[in-house]
């Protein structure tokens, strides 16, 4: 396992919750309630973050597989070299965009979060709420790690870059896990996640993004030297 890609998932997920719960929060928090007025509770908010984190991790396993499958095609050795310098960058931009460097040019697509698919989701997970919380609760958790957010790309690509089912999974595991406790808690953290808390914490994720992807860069850089690209120098 590579463990310092692990450990920056980890501390990105920890410093984008803040974003996590100023984006969907409200949402969550909502459905933890039935419409008879029924409340989830811990047991809702247990199966919500269990079915949201095996989302990410079938995520990364996912796209683990499939840049260990086309890592290995030798005939696209070369434009696999390309896309991973080119993906390493994109990320980079992510982290800085979301960092706010870019916030005077407006680019709030360097955060990927569309519209479009939002709304889809969100009509979507309502249609749960005729279901008791704890019912509802995991297949809210399932379909809401879909949910369009620029550190979740970063994430995915970082997996995918593993080239390896395992490692990717890893990954978003480790993502996962480090956005739990604040949403866990989501009643509390609203109490001090104050809006300039949440934009620190949204600037600091988006550093952290950025060093993933500045890492990565190095190592694949390092990597065409020596050896063709994902697999390990000697």
């Amino acid at each position: 396992m590579n463990e310092p890609l692990i450990t920056m998932a980890f501390i990105t997920g920890l410093l984008g919750s803040g974003h996590c719960i100023g984006m969907c929060g409200g949402l969550v928090a909502a459905l933890s309630l039935s419409d008879s007025g029924q409340r989830g509770g811990l047991l809702f908010h247990l199966f919500y973050n269990g079915g949201r984190i095996t989302t990410y991790t079938a995520i990364g396993w996912l796209v683990g597989w499939l840049g260990s499958a086309f890592a290995y095609a030798n005939t696209l050795a070369d434009l696999a070299q390309v896309l991973l310098i080119g993906s390493d960058l994109f990320v980079i931009l992510l982290g800085l965009g979301s960092a706010g460097l870019f916030s005077r040019l407006k680019l709030n697509v360097m955060q990927l979060e569309f519209p479009g698919p939002v709304r889809k989701i969100t009509l979507l997970v309502t249609q749960l709420k005729k279901l008791p919380p704890a019912l509802a609760a995991l297949p809210l958790g399932l379909i809401m790690g879909f949910l369009p957010c620029g550190f979740l790309y970063a994430m995915i690509i970082a997996a995918g870059q593993s080239a390896a089912p395992d490692r990717g999974a890893m990954i978003m595991l480790s993502f996962g896990l480090g956005t739990m406790p604040a949403l866990f808690l989501f009643g509390s953290a609203t109490q001090w996640l104050t809006a300039g808390n949440r934009a620190l914490m949204l600037r600091w994720a988006g550093i952290m993004v950025a060093l993933m992807g500045a890492y990565n860069l190095y190592r694949h850089l390092v990597r065409a030297q020596c050896c063709p690209p994902f697999r390990p120098c000697s």
